[in-house]
């Protein structure tokens, strides 16, 4: 295979058709995205630590999708109740991790936008409910604390770590 620079990229390349962006502006793309994102095994492995995480987690769903299953220790307060419930429930000076059912869903979105126009530091976790239970971690129901094995194509099978 012979490899080509980005500058002799062909329309025939669908990928290389629009050039890569420069280095520079990469890092201030992808180090703008990790402000504004957090990654479940990341929200995981740090609530199973010892201590204080520094941030609290915020599911934005409704009553019923809360009893299916939630982060355990996570606060509920649905999107829409934001306005007028947050500051009762949240410190602004503790960073909110908020998320909803998944990434077919921008519920997680529209609640970090809620938040961060009251003024909270916030960020959305990436995947959602449902990554949280496709990777394996354990999760709380109206019935008790739950956990399913994690799937091979969202985590690895053997480790807890998948080395990213």
């Amino acid at each position: 295979m012979v490899m080509t620079s980005p500058l002799t990229a062909t329309a025939d390349n669908p990928v290389l058709r629009v050039a890569p962006a420069s280095p520079a502006a990469a890092a201030a793309h992808f180090g703008g995205s990790l402000a504004f994102h957090a990654d479940v095994s990341d929200v995981a492995s740090t609530l199973a630590a010892d201590g204080d995480p520094g941030f609290v987690v915020l599911d934005s769903r409704s009553a019923e999708s809360w009893d299916q299953g939630r982060v355990p220790g996570a606060v509920h307060l649905p999107t829409a109740l934001i306005p007028e419930r947050a500051a009762a429930l949240l410190d602004p000076a503790v960073p909110v991790i908020t998320y909803c059912w998944g990434p077919g869903c921008n519920g997680a979105t529209r609640a970090a936008l809620a938040l961060a126009r009251l003024g909270y530091q916030v960020k959305e976790m990436l995947g959602g409910f449902e990554y949280w239970v496709r990777e394996g971690f354990a999760f709380e129901t109206s019935g008790g604390v739950e956990r399913r094995g994690a799937d091979p194509l969202t985590a690895p099978a053997e480790t807890a770590d998948c080395g990213c």
